[in-house]
């Protein structure tokens, strides 16, 4: 009896558009693949790096890509310097003494000149290779791990901008669509005015006082983004604060905070969650445009804008040209996937409170 019980437990709105979200396997499998990715890049330092991640030397061993600089003298390598792990692998090799060196499964950096340390033939750029998959940029440096570190500051970037500004929005709109009157007259022509400041020539001004860095940039971008979805959830706190649930809370003496983020926001998200993937595609595109103007994260950071710039820069250079677009449109094509089945499964039509 209690087993059939559970079993026909109703599902929450929630479960059901979750549910029908699996079931859109483009989107789901977008978001499957783009998640994994996020949370893989967080290990770059231990799979793309050319600091070994164990060196075993006359018994001792040493962890260089956690300990950071060790000189090569300590190593036995006879350098000056940091140790080349590289190098030092081979010297070892050769040696035949017992020591060794594992290195990660990609051993180069993305801000590492090879120039320095290999024999690569000519000037940069250089076409791919099998060390190095996609070749090299016109300053010496391994274009694939500059764009798996690329991929992870751009996502990081969107999603934070995306964060902040959702938060400034969502209370901002909820305070003028809930109040009314003159808070939101008041309110609204604020809006239009900061809506009108010129957000390209805010960032060129910043960058020509301060070093932009990723976190400013964020800032920025999030005070001239949040205007939009402030629009929409204004609207949604407009139609639903004429609705019963809330005069009922009112009633029994709830606050207004309590009563617009408890009750009003849960069922007027729809269009927050719906354009939230949209809104990433903006701002990663917003990121990758200033860092091919030049105002975006300053070199040697690894960024999508700078590669883009580079392979504008070398035109007859395919693989500078190739691999960052194509890299940028698989990326972003994926989270329109994820948008659209978002907004499919978000769909009032489809699951509704009010049923």
């Amino acid at each position: 009896m209690a087993e059939s019980m559970v079993e026909d437990k109703p599902l929450s709105i929630l479960q059901k558009r979750w549910r029908k979200f699996r079931t859109l396997k483009r989107g789901w499998y977008s978001f499957l693949f783009l998640t994994g990715a996020l949370l893989l890049s967080f290990l770059n330092p231990l799979m793309i790096n050319n600091r070994a991640l164990i060196v075993r030397y006359d018994g001792v061993y040493h962890f260089p890509v956690l300990s950071g600089h060790i000189e090569a003298k300590e190593l036995g390598q006879h350098v000056i310097g940091e140790a080349r792990y590289r190098e030092l692998k081979s010297q070892y090799r050769e040696e035949g003494a017992g020591n060794w060196v594992l290195m990660p499964p990609y051993p180069y950096h993305p801000n590492e000149n090879l120039l320095l340390e290999e024999d690569l033939p000519g000037p940069p750029p250089h076409s791919p290779t099998s060390n190095h998959w996609m070749g090299t940029d016109d300053r010496g440096r391994d274009v694939f791990a500059r764009l798996i570190y690329g991929f992870r500051i751009s996502m990081l970037f969107g999603l934070g901008v995306l964060i902040g500004a959702y938060s400034v929005g969502i209370i901002a709109g909820a305070i003028l669509g809930y109040f009314g009157g003159w808070v939101d007259i008041l309110g609204q022509r604020f809006v239009e005015i900061w809506s009108g400041l010129p957000f390209l020539y805010t960032v060129i001004i910043i960058s020509s006082l301060i070093r932009p860095e990723p976190w400013v940039l964020v800032l920025i971008l999030c005070s001239f983004t949040w205007m939009r979805i402030s629009f929409y959830v204004r609207g949604e706190f407009y139609r639903e604060k004429a609705k019963d649930y809330v005069a009922a809370a009112v009633s029994q003496g709830e606050s207004n905070p309590s009563i617009m983020f408890r009750h009003i926001l849960p069922n007027g998200l729809t269009p927050i969650i719906s354009f939230a993937p949209f809104g990433l595609v903006g701002y990663i595109s917003s990121l990758v445009s200033l860092d091919f103007l030049g105002f975006g994260v300053q070199p040697p950071t690894a960024s999508w804008g700078e590669l883009v710039k580079q392979g504008l820069a070398n035109i007859n250079e395919w693989h500078l040209v190739l691999f960052p677009l194509g890299a940028m449109f698989c990326t972003l094509m994926m989270v329109v996937f994820i948008g659209e089945a978002v907004r499919e499964a978000f769909d009032p039509k489809t699951f509704s409170r009010l049923r």
